[in-house]
């Protein structure tokens, strides 16, 4: 068979957790590969999964919404939304930014301690 996937899967042992019915709605998974684009997940009781669902990921602090590809048993392979992936890559460059503006504002803090330092005390300088 050949590999229908647009981004290879990396193998994860994720906890995880799908919300569906409007979020009334929880069943428990691990998540046992994880790429940008979906994932494979194994459910450790069998239950009635519908074809959209929201994949929380505790350790990533993520919720992404998915749609089920395929199902087994007690194995599902969901795809993520591209609004997902787009709000995860929006999210990763907010807290790039955020970071930026952290940093410039640490710097403006030292110069205006220095500057009442100095004030103050203008042997000191």
């Amino acid at each position: 068979m050949s590999e229908r996937r647009n981004s290879a899967r990396q193998k994860s042992f994720l906890q995880g957790r799908i919300y569906f019915n409007n979020g009334r709605a929880a069943v428990d998974c691990l998540i046992r590969d994880l790429s940008a684009e979906g994932a494979k997940l194994i459910f450790s009781e069998t239950g009635s999964v519908p074809g959209h669902v929201d994949l929380h990921i505790p350790q990533k602090d993520q919720t992404l919404r998915a749609r089920v590809q395929w199902r087994s048993e007690r194995e599902i392979g969901v795809a993520f939304a591209a609004a997902s992936r787009s709000a995860a890559g929006d999210l990763a460059e907010r807290v790039e930014q955020l970071e930026g503006e952290v940093a410039t504002l640490k710097r403006l803090i030292r110069r205006l301690r220095a500057d009442v330092a100095n004030a103050i005390d203008p042997e000191a300088a």
